[in-house]
């Protein structure tokens, strides 16, 4: 099979690209930027476009596929000579239906803990040695590419974005791997570029039940009232399993889970970490991994990277980092962090770097969102506001937002970062949570210089 990838720079794309290099497949690819870590590993593997651009003429009637990115637009030369010479077109999703239409396939869908419920599920089969392909949307401890295909493996573990499928097609990806067993996670508004109101970014999910094979599993969060009222109305032929908050309990700073088989303590925590393990092992019983089995390897997953991932650890306390940037994911987390340390003080920065975050209308959502930090720093920057085309924010509009008396707002990340370092670090946690890094925050080296008081 001959592959040319058009923007195969992405984060998704040139791990397909390289999961079917790794197949035997004959790949070619170009961009018109392509930046680390992906540029690294295309040409560790032989895959960098030799030239930066797009470039036309590399096209042929040889070709059996031609994958577009979200990253190229509809006016793309390279999408024009593919039509012109009548080549098979792709999404990246579609391609990914395509290699694993013979397959048990599980997407795992929600706003929020999709990338965690995923790693978790292909930490226990791998603990477990079950054969399965996957597609996942992070960089995971232990996996040198986050895409898999194979000829042989009769699973596909899929995490399912919202997201649009490409420039030509408007479709959420998850609508079109059709799963057998599919679970929703949580939902809360996000891509509202895309999704202009909450109706509609919720009505994609309804849409994603539906495309659940004949005779398929939802498995969906219960204590989620947008999920739950999804899963009801979604079709009867459906096998619906619903999960809560996993039983456990937190002793000196270790959570362990309580089940009919004993005490299993975990390396992760937080609550709705707590609900992404339900989740998970609602589809390992899908597919038949017995429960000990389960319990067992959960309880050395570490979680995803910048998930409530750890930089560095002292005496009396820590730093975490987390991608969250969502309302929903910056109460979930700073909630986690306190609860598991109830007696130590938290600082807790976000910031502020989606489109959706910036947006003057949605950042109303933002409301209370920090407010069981101890203290809560928030950073936008006017430079990203220009840059995405977006009207001025005010310090006074974006503190106003979040709506409570501990946040502090910085348009200056040096000086946020100045703060930081001028603070007594015993019995107090730092909590990190952007998409970005704060327009140069190096987070592990900050970390470095405040424990090191410890």
């Amino acid at each position: 099979m001959k592959v040319h990838f058009i923007a195969i720079g992405g984060s998704a794309m040139h791990n397909l690209a390289i999961a079917l290099n790794d197949k035997g497949y004959e790949i070619t690819g170009s961009d018109d930027e392509i930046f680390e870590p992906s540029k690294g590993r295309l040409q560790k593997r032989g895959l960098l476009p030799e030239n930066i651009g797009w470039q036309p003429d590399l096209l042929d009637d040889s070709y059996d596929a031609v994958i577009i990115g979200m990253h190229a637009r509809e006016n793309n030369p390279e999408l024009a000579r593919a039509k012109e010479l009548g080549l098979k077109l792709y999404s990246y999703p579609e391609y990914i239906y395509e290699q694993t239409r013979d397959k048990t396939r599980v997407v795992i869908g929600g706003s929020h803990g999709k990338t965690s419920i995923t790693s978790m599920i292909l930490h226990v089969l791998n603990h477990n040695d079950v054969d399965h392909d996957y597609m996942v949307g992070a960089q995971l401890e232990g996996f040198d590419c986050m895409v898999k295909l194979t000829e042989k493996a009769p699973i596909a573990i899929l995490e399912g974005d919202e997201y649009l499928s490409s420039p030509i097609d408007r479709r959420p990806k998850f609508h079109l791997y059709k799963p057998h067993i599919g679970l929703i996670s949580g939902i809360a508004w996000d891509h509202i570029n895309v999704f202009p109101t909450f109706e509609n970014y919720v009505d994609q999910f309804r849409i994603f039940t539906e495309v659940i094979e004949e005779k398929g599993t939802l498995i969906y969060c219960k204590s989620d009232s947008e999920v739950y009222r999804v899963a009801e109305n979604a079709p009867e032929r459906l096998n619906k399993k619903a999960y809560n908050a996993h039983p456990h309990e937190i002793r000196e700073g270790v959570t362990f889970l309580k089940t009919e088989l004993g005490e299993f303590p975990l390396e992760i925590f937080g609550d709705h970490n707590l609900q992404n393990l339900s989740g998970a092992l609602e589809v390992c019983r899908a597919l038949r991994v017995p429960d000990d089995k389960f319990y067992t390897a959960i309880s050395s997953f570490k979680g995803a990277s910048k998930r409530l991932e750890l930089v560095r650890r002292a005496a009396s306390s820590a730093v975490y980092k987390d991608f969250a940037h969502s309302p929903s994911k910056l109460k979930a987390t700073t909630e986690a962090v306190k609860k598991q340390f109830p007696n130590r003080e938290l600082i807790a920065c976000m910031e502020l770097h989606t489109f959706s975050s910036l947006n003057k209308e949605f950042l109303q959502q933002y409301k209370g969102s920090m407010e069981l930090a101890d203290r809560a720093f928030v950073y936008y920057s006017p430079h990203t506001l220009e840059h995405k085309k977006l009207p001025p924010l005010s310090a006074e509009e974006v503190e106003s937002a979040f709506g409570s008396d501990n946040v502090t707002i910085f348009t200056d990340s040096k000086k946020m970062r100045e703060e930081l370092t001028q603070m007594d670090w015993k019995e107090r946690n730092l909590l990190l949570m952007s998409s970005g890094n704060f327009d140069g925050i190096d987070f592990e080296k900050l970390a470095d210089e405040l424990l090191d008081r410890d």
